[in-house]
This record gives C-alpha cells, structure tokens and sequence, in this order.
C-alpha cells in the first residue's frame, strides 16, 4: 500500500522559510519522478515544482522560482520542498504527487494528505 506523509508545514511570517517533506512507503519510490502541488482555500489544486526520478531534472511554477527548490534523498524514500522568501501567498495545502512531472493532476497516481503552510504578513 502506497502511502505519501507530508509535514513540515507550518505558521511563518512573510520573509521566511520552511523545509517541507514527504516521506514515501509501500512504493519504489527511487523510480518514479514526484512533484509538489498546493491548494489554497476556494482554489484549484496548482503545480508548484517536480523532479524526475534521479533528480537531475527539476521544473517550477514560474510564481515560485528562484524562491522554492525541490529535492530527494532516494537512499530515504524523501522528497523535499525548500521554501523561502515566503509570500502571503503561498499560504495554502502542499500535496506530494506520485508519478509524472506534468501540471496535469490526473497524471499523478497517489497523492499525500497535505501540510497547511500559512504565511502571515
């Protein structure tokens, strides 16, 4: 049974950072590329980052990068999510997705449950 835990997620002012993780079980989870995606209240689910599976290979939202950097530790079975330069706007819900590095949510065959991630201003 394939299971993705996300946490670190958090209260933080804006101007600051958090390390958000996503700790895969139950799956190969060296094989597959994995992304990350956020939901704000009232709004669809938007891509936020995604890496292939030996993680040479990253791509972002335009709206995060230079701010956001998605890592993994195959060896750990986790995927990483840097955040800084935190914005009143990337308050939302970060989901880790298995299985693509589209900006499709179809395309992704297991989904975590979430961390809240609030910036205050």
């Amino acid at each position: 049974q394939v299971q993705l835990v996300e946490s670190g997620g958090g209260l933080v002012q804006a101007g600051g950072s958090l390390r958000l993780s996503c700790a895969a079980s139950g799956t190969i989870f060296s094989i597959y590329a994995m992304a990350w995606y956020r939901q704000a209240p009232g709004k669809e689910r938007d891509f936020v980052a995604a890496i292939n599976w030996s993680g040479e290979s990253t791509r972002y939202a335009d709206s995060v990068k230079g701010r956001f950097t998605i890592s993994r530790d195959n060896a750990d079975n986790t995927l990483y999510l840097q955040i800084n330069s935190l914005k009143p706007e990337d308050t939302a819900v970060y989901y880790c997705a298995r299985g693509a590095t589209s900006r499709v949510t179809t395309d992704y065959n297991y989904w975590g449950q979430g961390t809240q991630v609030t910036v205050s201003s």
